[in-house]
C-alpha cells in the first residue's frame, strides 16, 4: 500500500511534444511505490480504456499490481473479467518518469484526454487516494464546476459508508 495518498488537484501545462510534469507530491508516491532497481526510474501506469470515461486513470506500480490482483481474482472467462482485462489492463500503458519529473504522454493517452498529436494545453491531476485521474482542463472544469450543488455534506457520505461496512 502507498505510504501516502494521492491528494489535491494540480493544473499543469502539456507542451506540443506531449510532455507534462507530474506534481512533486504525486512523484514522491510513485517513487515510494516503485523502489529503484539498478537505477530504474519510477513508473506510472496509465489506463485509457472505458468508453464512458473522460479521463486517464493513473496508478503507481503498487496500485497497478493491486488492481491486477483484483482482476485476476475474478472468474476466468466471465464477461466482467474480460471487460476489466480489456479496459483496465490491455488499454493501459506504463510510462517511466524522467529524472526532471516529466513524462511524455503516449498518443492513446493524449487521444483519450482529447488532445491531437501536436496539441498543447493544460491537464489536471486529480488525486483519488490510491490513484489519480488525468483530465484535460476544460473537461475537468466543466464536469466539476457544479458538483457541490446537491446540498449533501461529503462527510455525511463517508459516515454512511462506514456504517454500511
Amino acid at each position: 500500500m502507498a505510504s501516502e495518498a494521492f491528494r489535491g488537484e494540480v493544473y499543469q501545462k502539456i507542451d506540443s511534444k506531449a510532455r507534462v510534469s507530474i506534481p512533486a507530491a504525486f512523484r514522491r508516491i510513485l517513487e515510494a511505490d516503485d523502489p529503484s532497481e539498478n537505477g530504474s526510474r519510477p513508473r506510472v501506469y496509465m489506463v485509457y480504456g472505458g468508453k464512458n470515461r473522460n479521463f486517464v486513470e493513473c496508478y503507481s506500480k503498487v496500485g497497478a499490481d493491486i488492481l491486477a490482483d483484483k482482476i485476476e481474482a475474478m472468474e476466468l472467462g466471465s464477461p466482467e473479467r474480460d471487460r476489466a482485462e480489456r479496459d483496465l489492463i490491455s488499454r493501459s500503458v506504463m510510462v517511466e518518469v524522467e529524472p526532471d519529473g516529466r513524462v511524455v504522454l503516449p498518443l492513446k493517452v493524449r487521444a483519450k484526454m482529447g488532445f491531437g498529436a501536436d496539441d498543447a494545453g493544460e491537464a489536471v491531476f486529480a488525486g483519488y487516494t490510491n490513484r489519480f485521474k488525468l483530465y484535460r482542463r476544460e473537461v475537468y472544469d466543466a464536469e466539476f464546476n457544479d458538483d457541490d450543488d446537491d446540498g449533501v455534506d461529503p462527510l455525511a457520505l463517508v459516515g454512511r459508508a462506514a456504517r454500511a461496512g
